[in-house]
């Protein structure tokens, strides 16, 4: 009886077992596919946290590409950007923005404004407009500058802007062409020419800068950047009166986010002195024109600068050194003319949204050329000076960054070739600038 009880006990206690152990089979079972399933899980994870990884580090280098070409319109260049701006308002597809500058400004009796004047110091209207894939347009009306003597509408940048052009083998920004009407590219205070970017009122003595009819290159490779222009070169917009072209062009060189260099170099081509009368580059606050006999019939500059900027948290330094040479074929003399010029700029970042700024500059010519900087155009519009020179010291305050209010006195004087003085061109000016 005993002996069958305890088959019995051995039988049930099996059965229980048996029981009590599929399940825990079934458990280990499912815990070894969840495993599995944990662990392809991770590694898809892991394979798509690498892509990501790679797809953001070659974002990174396009921004980075990019940042590299827009270095130098206030240690940026706007000029050579993508698309100029997305300010302003949008109407469809186009784009609608403006800049200007109302101020207030006082010279000694020699200078441009010996009366004081208050006036519309600036006004520009910017048009942009998607046309067809990469392919933009931008337009420019000048409705006031400072270098105007009457409130004409005239025409600045015109062009159509073919963007990444080099993504016919594959690469971005490499390649861009614009056809039109567009600035010289010859060194880079014109990229902060406008009252909005300018942290001063006045430009440098020799405020190198002009518009052209012509067609442009530009891009960046790495930490290089590039824009070259082939342009008419003559003061005529309408017409050109000589076959030759003007060539302009700079490479810039971006090693880190703190310093910027650059080295331009520029060729007006021959110009007809009766019927272009100028070249449409300028220089020293008028155009580069004839200085021969009246049988001169060409004429021409070519000019070379180098260009370098130093950023830190709270400001910049910025300076600039070229030399420019004008020659003509007047048989009566020679005129050829050898000119130096620099500058050197420094802007302070202060408290409470202010800034101090600080330039010097001159331009150097042995035998004399026409110099007007600040004075008066009857009086130094053709009398030959040999060495014109500009302090200015400035005060700005920084509403944001589509409204400033600067205050500038600036000190110039200069020698004519005959060994008159310039000594009553001292300016004093406040602006107001501003851009939508």
């Amino acid at each position: 009886m005993n002996r069958g009880k305890a088959i019995i006990l051995t039988l049930a206690a099996g059965a229980i077992f048996s029981f009590c152990a599929a399940p825990l089979r079934a458990a280990d079972t499912n815990l070894e596919q969840e495993v599995s399933e944990l662990r392809a899980e991770n590694a898809a994870l892991k394979n798509q946290v690498e892509q990501q990884g790679s797809a953001l580090e070659k974002l990174s280098q396009k921004v980075g590409e990019l940042e590299t070409a827009n270095v130098g319109h206030q240690g940026t260049a706007q000029e050579d950007a993508a698309v100029p701006t997305k300010d302003g308002f949008n109407l469809g597809k186009v784009n609608l923005s403006g800049e200007g500058g109302v101020a207030f400004f006082d010279t000694g009796s020699e200078g441009f404004s010996p009366q004081s004047d208050f006036r519309v110091d600036e006004a520009r209207l910017f048009v942009e407009a998607p046309i067809w894939n990469e392919v933009y347009f931008y337009g420019e009306e000048d409705l006031a500058t400072r270098e105007n003597t009457d409130l004409g509408v005239y025409l600045n940048e015109l062009y159509l802007d073919f963007q990444d052009v080099s993504q016919l083998w594959g690469r971005d920004n490499q390649l861009n062409f614009r056809a039109g009407r567009m600035n010289i590219p010859f060194g880079e205070e014109y990229l902060t020419r406008y009252a909005i970017d300018n942290p001063l009122i006045l430009h440098s003595v020799s405020d190198f800068w002009g518009v052209d009819s012509g067609v442009e290159v530009y891009g960046a490779l790495g930490k290089f950047s590039y824009v070259v222009a082939v342009q008419n070169g003559g003061g005529d917009y309408a017409q050109d009166y000589n076959d030759d072209k003007s060539v302009a062009g700079r490479i810039s060189f971006d090693p880190d986010r703190h310093w910027h260099f650059s080295v331009s170099g520029m060729r007006t081509g021959d110009l007809n002195a009766q019927n272009d009368g100028s070249s449409a580059e300028w220089f020293a606050n008028e155009f580069f024109q004839s200085i021969g006999s009246p049988a001169t019939t060409t004429f021409h500059v070519n000019a070379v600068e180098l260009d370098m900027t130093a950023r830190w948290a709270s400001g910049y330094v910025q300076a600039f050194g070229g030399y420019a040479q004008y020659d003509d074929n007047d048989p009566a003399a020679d005129n050829r003319r050898d000119i130096y010029y620099y500058s050197a700029e420094v802007v302070q970042n202060l408290p409470e949204k202010f800034y101090a700024a600080a330039r010097f500059s001159e331009v150097i010519a042995d035998k004399g050329i026409p110099l007007l900087g600040n004075g008066d155009y009857g009086d130094y519009g053709d009398p030959l000076t040999s060495d014109l020179w500009r302090l200015s010291l400035g005060l700005g305050y920084r509403f944001s960054d589509r409204l400033i209010i600067k205050t500038e006195y600036s000190l110039e004087q200069g020698l004519e070739t005959d060994g008159e003085s310039r000594d009553h061109e001292n300016f004093f000016g406040t602006e107001a600038a501003f851009k939508f």
